[in-house]
């Protein structure tokens, strides 16, 4: 005998999946985000994705040429990803590392170029991913990551670790929304350039730590 109940729950689903589906298709990568920001708001720290004007300050001083690898913590929908891929040079390779499994489930699916690599892991493990990828460092890390509110101690293993991991002549690349960021990485990198971005939601701190 059939069940009435059990056949209005098997409807019901479907129309729930179809409901989700099409609003994460009518929102795009702004709806990912801010559900990001909401799931995780310590490790998003914005729930306005970052301006065109910050991206391009903010990757001004990087050497394309001689960019083998960029690594990029917390990268959200991709924001700085693709303007990344677009600088980069044919051989070189892009390593986005965040612990929101959602957004990097969704750069798997989204971005389709074989120099980007999307890793579910913390920032603090940045040796062991670059090494699991065949390198052994990197030229250039990014990080929008909210320093400030992360969890203690993980601001400065991170730095550490991304101190550590970066060649000589690269950069540690840190956009934040307070200037305290800078006392992270001035414990690691002794030339530390900044500027401040007013073109952004809100407007933030700009750092670039250089490891001589």
């Amino acid at each position: 005998m059939t069940n009435p109940r059990a056949q209005a729950q098997e409807k019901k689903a479907p129309l729930g999946r179809r409901l989700r589906e099409g609003l994460k298709r009518f929102f795009g990568p702004w709806g990912m985000f801010v559900r990001g920001f909401i799931k995780h708001p310590v490790m998003v720290g914005s729930i306005v994705p970052s301006s065109p004007t910050l991206i391009r300050h903010m990757l001004k001083p990087v050497d394309w040429k001689n960019t083998k690898l960029f690594v990029e913590y917390g990268p959200g929908v991709g924001t700085f990803c693709r303007p990344v891929l677009e600088r980069m040079s044919g051989d070189a390779t892009l390593i986005a590392i965040d612990t929101n499994e959602d957004f990097i489930d969704y750069l798997r699916k989204d971005i389709r170029d074989s120099r980007f690599v999307a890793v579910h892991g913390s920032a603090a493990d940045v040796e062991e991913i670059v090494r699991a990828h065949g390198f052994e460092q990197a030229d250039y890390v990014l990080s929008g990551l909210p320093f400030s509110t992360l969890p203690a101690g993980v601001g400065p293993a991170i730095a550490a670790a991304t101190h550590r991991v970066i060649r000589p002549g690269g950069a540690f690349l840190v956009y934040q929304f307070r200037a305290r960021a800078r006392d992270f990485l001035a414990a690691h990198f002794n030339r530390i350039d900044n500027a401040f971005e007013w073109v952004n939601v809100p407007p933030c701190f700009l750092f670039w730590g250089w490891k001589d």
